[in-house]
């Protein structure tokens, strides 16, 4: 499960600490033991560095292309066979256990271990003397913090897909790792908090303005005082829900909200706010754009081989059938677009579903949500993506469908993420460019706390003399700043059961396809209402050129022990103190 000191060392093909850059770039740092990598700042800011590799992110990489929104009610991979289809069609298994995220948060576990073991404290007194000492230690000093955030990080990554997993706080033996039984998720989730306590005050507060201590650029991508904040936010609202709080604590959906809004207060005395554009969230610059970084509070740099370490996998991924490059990837559902809303009229504020004359063979395309536009590709879109000139054919036969491989089989094809001016063709000069995963963005935590707040006080339009903010304000945040009007206009006096819906709906359509509602449907404990099915929408292009709508339903199976991952067989027989997951 995790590695001696000397090993943890020596398998860290690190990434340089790059001091002088923004974006904190990436790079391959040669294999050095411990006394080379405490002889200099450069070494020590290396393995610390090589740390964030760990930190997890969903652009396909962990099942050839599939992202995890694939196994839920969001998506639909196009191309069948695919590992992600394990989730649901009954093959997933503890010796098919989809371990990828076990072995490497504890491989990232090892190396916090390491470094808080054996790297912190240093003086390199040799250097002293230097004219930028006095700013390398303060740069130095900070990277214990971090590396304590990151390792509570991997901790939380582990209890959402497994519940309770061994803790390790130290740098020992194999043998002694490979004898800890598994904690209960309560002492992990309650380890995860209070080490979010004990370092929120003493790491660096700002990253991106170093003060007197900036030495000429700022380190954008690492974490900071609000980073803690944000984790410790998430964590709280996690150990709240259903799946990790049974009995339904009210104390920790308390916390949960107290914790969010403390988040969201600080956000804005550091003038964080919502970006006024949604689509720029998961643009080229969202690593350094002043009008994007207002709302994005800890991102995940991801960068591909190559001198520039630039990427486009995700779009190969992506990109529809019948464009060159494009492979079809992970087709959006008529479930999701289901969920967007009509922006204006009597219908404002209603979804398809809520129609008095609502056919479920109709697509609904007009006046539906702007993040609906910029989050599918549909039948007849235009210069999507922006190299190409044919509006897009997703009706059967058609140069972007079925029965191509990799057609489309839901009627769509994913925008969100995708950076649409990279151009796949052979001859193209914009091939590749930059990706920010989001790891921590406010937009999430308004609908953290309106989900808390609620489930507190039991009502959407509750405060008490702490949570000032109702839960039906707080889920009006994201919904103005995509244009939609507030809850009050278009949904006054909501029952409980209508809120939960709203609100379930709104967190869907604001989030998806950033690696969320996979684990929100389980932590709620509603699979069986959520994952049993997805809904695709199948075209017919008719002799007089207009085109017929047919809904399709196709079943998925569930299984309620699927609400945590089975502990991998490999990891039991090393260690016999290792109790399996319920059912597995």
């Amino acid at each position: 499960m995790t590695r001696t000191l000397q090993t943890a060392i020596c398998a860290t093909m690190a990434l340089a600490m790059a001091a002088c850059s923004d974006r904190m770039d990436y790079h391959e740092y040669v294999v050095k033991d411990k006394e080379q990598i405490t002889a200099t700042f450069e070494d020590v800011g290396g393995f610390m560095t090589d740390i964030y590799n760990h930190v997890d992110y969903d652009y396909g990489q962990y099942y050839s292309g599939a992202v995890l929104g694939s196994a839920s009610d969001e998506a639909e991979y196009a191309l069948q066979g695919n590992a992600i289809e394990d989730f649901y069609n009954g093959a997933w298994s503890a010796t098919n256990a989809k371990e990828t995220l076990w072995n490497d948060m504890y491989e990232g576990i090892a190396a916090c271990n390491v470094y808080i073991d054996e790297f912190t404290g240093l003086t390199f007194d040799d250097l002293v003397l230097n004219s930028d000492y006095e700013k390398q230690l303060y740069r130095y000093n900070n990277y214990e913090w971090e590396a304590r955030f990151m390792r509570a990080y991997f901790y939380f990554v582990l209890a959402r897909q497994y519940g309770g997993v061994p803790l390790v706080t130290q740098t020992q033996s194999y043998d002694i790792t490979n004898a800890l039984p598994r904690e209960s998720s309560d002492s992990i989730f309650s380890f995860i908090i209070s080490e979010c306590d004990a370092i929120k005050d003493s790491i660096i507060a700002d990253y991106s303005d170093l003060g007197a201590m900036d030495m000429g650029a700022n380190e954008t991508g690492r974490a900071d005082r609000l980073a803690v904040l944000a984790l410790k936010a998430r964590a709280a609202l996690y150990w709240a829900s259903p799946l990790f709080n049974p009995d339904d604590d009210a104390t920790r959906w308390y916390n949960a909200a107290l914790y969010t809004k403390q988040l969201i207060d600080e956000c804005t005395e550091r003038g964080k706010r919502l970006a006024d554009d949604y689509e720029s969230l998961w643009a080229t610059d969202n690593y350094s754009n002043a009008n994007i970084m207002c709302e994005i509070i800890f991102g995940r740099r991801v960068y591909g081989s190559g001198s520039e370490g630039v990427s486009s996998t995700f779009e190969s991924y992506n990109y529809p059938v019948g464009i060159e490059g494009g492979n079809g990837g992970n087709c959006p559902t008529q479930t999701l677009v289901d969920a967007y809303e009509f922006v204006s009229g009597d219908s404002a504020g209603l979804r398809p579903k809520d129609l008095a004359d609502y056919d479920p063979d109709k697509p609904y395309y007009d006046d539906r949500d702007p993040r609906f536009y910029v989050t599918v590709a549909k039948n007849g879109d235009e210069n999507w993506p922006s190299s190409n000139t044919t509006p897009l054919q997703t009706y059967y036969g058609g140069i972007n469908a079925e029965p191509l491989t990799g057609g489309t089989p839901t009627g769509y094809y994913v925008k969100k993420l995708c950076h649409s001016a990279i151009d796949l063709s052979s001859n193209s000069s914009y091939e590749a460019d930059n990706h920010t995963w989001v790891t921590f963005r406010l937009g999430e935590f308004y609908l953290n706390y309106a989900e808390a707040v609620f489930k507190y006080l039991g009502s959407p339009y509750a405060t008490d003399g702490e949570l000032t903010m109702s839960a039906a304000d707080a889920l009006d945040k994201t919904r103005m700043r995509a244009g939609l009007k507030s809850l009050s206009e278009v949904r006054p006096g909501m029952t409980n059961d209508e809120f939960w819906d709203v609100y379930k709906t709104e967190r869907m359509v604001e989030l998806a396809f950033e690696g969320h509602r996979f684990w929100d449907v389980r932590r709620w404990k509603e699979a069986d209402e959520h994952f049993t099915s997805v809904d695709e929408m199948k075209l017919t292009l008719n002799s007089d050129s207009t085109i017929s709508y047919e809904r399709n339903t196709v079943s998925r199976t569930w299984d309620d022990k699927m609400y945590l991952f089975p502990i991998p067989q490999s990891e039991i027989q090393k260690n016999p103190n290792l109790t399996q997951n319920p059912g597995w």
